[in-house]
């Protein structure tokens, strides 16, 4: 059979470059679209447009790291009192440490690199599982998400605010380490640290309430963790018990940035919406639900049922979010703060000021914030509690922010400086570097051990590979990390 081909548009497919017919004399002739050779020609520039776009600020930005990492060994040089061998040893070393890094970089990490030893939590997006890297044995916990539920949830915007605030963020001890992140064809990868002692929100279904001085200790780190996400440009909207982990130490460690924004243009949902095309996919939002009108002992009962399963659902729990959230005027970083006095009405009330049954109440209870928020009579606290409370709770133009609420009175005797060395009110206890007793494990039964269960196939996601557009960029390794705590 003889093949040609054929510039005439006769035949042609719709949404086809080609199509294919026999003519008249047995011949397989191919015709082309020309429209339709165009829109692919325009869907192809716009992919190198944007890896390249990538690829070039990608190696401006690590050329401007090792360019500030050799000055700060320059300056420290300056200040040592060594010999000129020495300090030229030191030199070497660095340019040795640099190149080392660089090939440590190229090297591909995959989810075979990690045994899952056990699943220790789970969202709306994907789980949490603690594993150990097969060539180093160290242990981490490991967040997976479903690339394809993040396209079609409208959650690309989310995704990418996270990993960026977690790369920038590996300076301070009050945020959770990211160490690599990655992505195969169905999900995406982060590598972060293990902290065992679960998080605030299982502790306060332990003990209900804490003590002022507890809630103190408490209410201070949350301040010095959110203090240090502001100051690096984001702002973490999603501030609760479930995302301020505790560490080996009894430390708070602020997790969980999906919702996060430095307000960069990769963080704004709508640049994906123009760059897909792709429409949100709305929740359902509007359920009914009965107002809590019980005792504060059965409100407390009530509130503990209720929130694992709000914890784990999409919809999630609205009981921390602040009244500017939900207007369309906009804001700021003040919303943390307002989360921040939410957490410590719960420590020492029970429960959220917000809770209702059902996430549409909590809504209408926080746009009537002023008729809705007191103190029970049963509860008894200092002034300074509740000033502090009423100062985080209220319009944003009013709210507290981070220099006055250090200083505030219910603070008096923190010290600020000395805070992360300062003995915990609870320390973990436990029986090996994978503990888990910490976490609520018997409600993650039904999560699949393995990071790719077999009914996600691997051409789901690759019928529109033009999707992995917006996961440019994910892949991410710490350099103090490899550079002194792995390979070298």
């Amino acid at each position: 059979m003889k093949i040609t081909k054929k510039g005439s548009d006769s035949n042609l497919t719709a949404g086809s470059s080609t199509s294919s017919s026999l003519n008249s004399s047995g011949e397989l002739v191919f015709e082309r679209n020309p429209e339709a050779l165009g829109k692919i020609s325009i869907d192809r520039s716009n992919v190198a447009k944007i890896q390249l776009e990538h690829f070039y600020k990608n190696q401006v930005a690590e050329c401007a790291d090792r360019h500030a990492r050799r000055l700060q060994l320059e300056e420290q040089l300056l200040k040592e009192n060594w010999s000129e061998e020495k300090k030229h040893r030191q030199l070497v070393s660095h340019g040795r440490k640099e190149s080392d890094f660089l090939r440590l970089k190229r090297t591909r990490l995959g989810a075979d690199d990690f045994e899952t030893l056990k699943v220790i939590g789970k969202g709306a997006f994907g789980e949490v599982r603690l594993v150990q890297k097969l060539d180093s044995g160290k242990i981490y916990a490991m967040k997976t998400l479903i690339k394809s539920e993040m396209v079609k949830k409208d959650q690309l915007a989310h995704v990418k605010a996270e990993r960026d605030i977690l790369a920038e963020s590996v300076d301070t001890p009050w945020v959770v380490q990211l160490y690599y992140s990655f992505q195969d064809p169905i999900y995406l990868y982060l590598i972060m640290e293990f902290c065992p002692g679960g998080d605030l929100m299982t502790m306060l279904i332990k003990y209900d309430t804490f003590s002022e001085d507890v809630t103190r200790f408490y209410m201070a780190e949350c301040v010095s963790a959110i203090s240090a996400v502001h100051n690096i440009g984001f702002v973490h909207r999603d501030i609760k018990p479930d995302n301020l982990l505790i560490d080996r130490d009894g430390h708070i460690k602020l997790s969980d940035f999906g919702l996060s924004t430095g307000f960069h243009k990769t963080h704004d949902s709508q640049y994906y919406q123009r760059l897909f095309e792709n429409s949100n996919i709305a929740l359902d939002e509007n359920r009914k639900g009965i107002d809590l009108t019980f005792s504060r002992k059965d409100r407390i009962a009530t509130w503990k049922k209720n929130r694992r399963a709000l914890a784990y659902s999409t919809v999630g729990t609205p009981d921390y979010m602040a009244i500017e959230t939900f207007s369309q005027k906009g804001y700021s970083k003040e919303c943390d703060w307002w989360s921040l006095g939410a957490i410590m009405f719960e420590c020492l009330v029970g429960y959220p000021p917000f809770c209702s049954e059902s996430p549409h109440d909590t809504y209408l209870k926080i746009i009537n914030w002023r008729e809705n928020l007191y103190f029970p009579d049963d509860v008894h606290l200092s002034r300074e509690a509740e000033h502090l409370i009423q100062s985080l709770i209220c319009e944003a133009e009013n709210r507290l922010q981070e220099q006055e609420i250090r200083t505030h009175a219910f603070f008096q005797g923190i010290n600020w400086n000395t805070l992360r060395s300062t003995k915990a009110p609870f320390v973990p206890i436990l029986r090996s570097i994978t503990d888990t007793s910490y976490f609520p494990t018997e409600e993650l039964m039904d999560v699949p051990e393995k990071v790719n269960p077999i009914a996600e196939k691997p051409d789901t996601f690759n019928k529109n590979p033009e999707k992995d557009l917006a996961f440019v960029g994910y892949t991410f390794k710490h350099y103090d990390f490899l550079t002194k705590n792995h390979a070298l």
